[in-house]
């Protein structure tokens, strides 16, 4: 795996940490029943309840070195200053007459659904340290957008 440190936000952290203990003590429990259940059913080869706990058995072990590798990386991300973006920080910004609000986070913690976007994104990595009232161009496959910054938290 990759030794490279991973920025995230502590909530972030959290969050990967909570996902890993919920596989580890409930998800393999659920699992191994699964797997009893089905084989108790007979011939294993024919058996789509088996084979189908297997494959999760599989994602969730792989899930769970992904997460471990994860959090042994991680680093909590230096707390936003004094009006300038990073991660964690609360960005509003306005492009093309509408108003937008990004939290900027860890490429780990994004969810662009919700307005958390990663700092590696072409968004994210434009308004990485700069101030209220400056405006970036962030070019994306429609072209390129300024986004003036309204406000940093």
């Amino acid at each position: 795996m990759n030794e490279e440190s991973i920025q995230v936000t502590e909530e972030g952290l959290e969050k990967l940490k909570a996902e890993l203990l919920e596989l580890k003590t409930v998800k393999r429990k659920d699992i191994s029943a699964r797997l009893e259940v089905a084989k108790d059913l007979g011939d294993l080869s024919e058996n789509a309840d088996y084979q189908q706990a297997k494959e999760d058995s599989a994602w969730i072990e792989g899930r769970i070195n992904q997460l471990n590798d994860i959090i042994s990386r991680a680093v909590i991300a230096n707390a936003p200053q004094g009006g300038i973006a990073s991660i964690g920080s609360t960005v509003t910004v306005q492009a093309e007459g509408t108003k937008r609000v990004f939290t900027i986070v860890g490429a780990t913690e994004a969810d662009p659904i919700h307005g958390k976007i990663s700092c590696d994104s072409p968004i994210g990595s434009a308004l990485n340290g700069v101030k209220t009232g400056n405006t970036v161009i962030v070019k994306t496959p429609a072209g390129d957008v300024e986004y003036t910054i309204v406000k940093v938290e």
